[in-house]
């Protein structure tokens, strides 16, 4: 197989690399923008044949349950997020090379106008005759800037997310769950787990978190289990308490299909089989802390969910008609998508079906008390097919396999994170309320920029966010006060990265309601 052919002849069809286009130009250029084929090229390498579709990365396959109109408006936004990111090193590279000369602060300004689409701070750039410009402060701002941008660009789009997920919140509903918590681990390549791996919308029933390692706060989630029941008591919502419906926790871990003792959970060691184990104990954990606390009324469904992050197709185990989950009991979705290939959509659909059927009958180690209940199996089957559509969309805009099967992340997202910005790689996230107690997940996300940013001489960039609610009394000023507490607790805790101008920090704070207005929140 000739790949550099096959990969020219992609090229083409998408139109170029578009690389170091200006930001003024990025709509235009969207469609001529083409993604590397590296993953294709070193799968090839290493005697790989793709688990999903056999033609790649020749060509790639079409399934009837895809959705390829949304594939397409899902690679517009995955283009443009990361555009405006990718376009920070190469414009300042020009700058850099533009000299000290009186001029120097109205060219670089108009060079970052036009690549950047936003302008660069004056306090760096009136300095520059001196000792040069100060190019780790001017990355900094660039990627705080093309963050703010992303968010204001997209809010609009959460805001149809969640009337669109009114829909998914039927559907949760009417499969006998009142409230949806995920958590899944923090690494960037699973920062677009919602928007593409799992087709989910934004929600007002779905809880989402990341913790390093998919090691999630049992505690937390306990009193968030409390919050959806005292809700469902108080207004009835979205079912009366007396209705027969369950809260169900989510844990998703990962790895890589491609290169599995290296790129895998760098909080399990790439360990797959430990990162599995891991989420399943903390969702027994969760389920065991309820029962414990409330007696067996209490309803709590949990559900273990795996992601190859090379072709972000998934594994959901399936639990059996006790609520009981394995790790030895599943459906990989490559699999099912490869063997319903061909069939009509009626046809694949009820192959889903039959698939978790087939799954519930596993003998050995993963063996388990007959079929989960109909709810949880209509949504096992949504999530499957939802898949199906993220495999078609890496396969057809990436080769099938990713270029950046390791760590790519832009920056570190402190707090609630950003569900405007919701694409792979873009962040590592570390969800945490007090520095001491998110330690770890920090820790992780600081080793992996030292990597990132801080051996090619570039500072990590850490954007802290958090939400307050315009409705309680003094929230926003509260909000405010633990932004600049946690921030100085980062400081002290990489002191060292801070002398030496290696750690930046951002600080922002978000009405609770989704697409609300970003306002920055000066940090000292």
């Amino acid at each position: 197989m000739d790949t550099r052919k096959s990969a020219t002849l992609r090229r083409a069809r998408h139109g170029g690399d578009g690389a170091g286009a200006p930001m003024g130009s990025m709509a235009r250029a969207r469609s001529r923008m083409a993604w590397p084929r590296s993953g294709a090229m070193r799968a090839e390498a290493l005697g790989l044949a793709h688990p999903a579709c056999d033609t790649l990365p020749d060509r790639s396959c079409r399934h009837a349950l895809v959705d390829r109109t949304e594939n397409a408006r899902l690679f517009e936004c995955e283009q443009e997020t990361k555009a405006r990111f990718d376009g920070i090193v190469p414009t300042l590279q020009e700058i850099a090379a533009l000299g000290r000369g009186r001029d120097f602060t109205e060219r670089a300004q108009a060079t970052a106008r036009e690549r950047l689409g936003f302008e660069l701070p004056m306090s760096v750039l009136d300095r520059a005759w001196v000792r040069g410009a100060d190019m780790g402060a001017l990355y900094a701002h660039g990627v705080f800037q093309a963050l703010s941008l992303a968010v204001a660009r997209f809010s609009g789009r959460v805001r149809e997310e969640l009337a669109a997920g009114q829909s998914w919140d039927g559907l949760l509903v009417d499969c006998g769950f009142h409230a949806m918590n995920v958590s899944a681990c923090a690494d960037g390549r699973l920062k677009g787990l919602f928007p593409y791996i799992l087709r989910m919308p934004a929600s007002a029933l779905v809880r989402r978190s990341a913790f390093a390692g998919t090691l999630f706060d049992v505690e937390e989630d306990v009193r968030h289990w409390e919050h959806s029941e005292l809700r469902r008591f108080r207004e009835g919502f979205p079912t009366t308490a007396g209705a027969q419906t369950r809260y169900l926790k989510v844990a998703v871990y990962h790895g890589s299909s491609v290169d599995p003792t290296h790129q895998g959970c760098a909080a399990h060691g790439s360990n797959e089989r430990a990162a599995t184990e891991a989420a399943l104990e903390r969702l027994n954990e969760f389920r065991g802390a309820i029962e414990n606390e409330f007696c067996c009324g209490a309803g709590t469904d949990i559900l273990l969910i795996g992601v190859d992050t090379d072709t972000d197709a998934i594994r959901i185990h399936v639990p059996d008609a006790n609520g009981d989950v394995s790790a030895y009991r599943y459906i990989d979705n490559a699999d099912l998508y490869r063997r319903t290939l061909g069939l009509e959509a009626d046809r694949a659909r009820l192959a889903v079906y039959e698939a978790i059927q087939g799954a519930s009958t596993t003998d050995g180690w993963g063996k388990g008390e007959g079929m989960p209940h109909d709810g949880m199996r209509r949504l096992i089957a949504t999530l499957l097919i939802n898949n199906m559509s993220q495999i078609e969309y890496v396969a057809e805009y990436h080769g099938g396999w990713y270029g950046d099967n390791g760590h790519g992340e832009r920056f570190v997202s402190v707090g609630d994170g950003f569900p405007e910005v919701q694409v792979r790689n873009i962040a590592y996230y570390a969800r945490l309320d007090t520095v001491e107690e998110g330690a770890a997940d920090l820790d992780v996300g600081v080793k992996i920029f030292r990597h990132l940013n801080v051996e090619r001489g570039l500072p990590i960039p850490v954007a802290l966010h958090y939400h307050f609610d315009a409705r309680v009394p003094g929230s926003r000023g509260r909000v405010e006060g633990k932004i600049r507490r946690v921030a100085e607790a980062i400081r002290a805790r990489y002191a060292r990265l801070a002398e030496d101008g290696l750690l930046y920090l951002h600080g922002s704070i978000q009405d609770l309601p989704p697409g609300s207005a970003l306002e920055e929140v000066l940090l000292k």
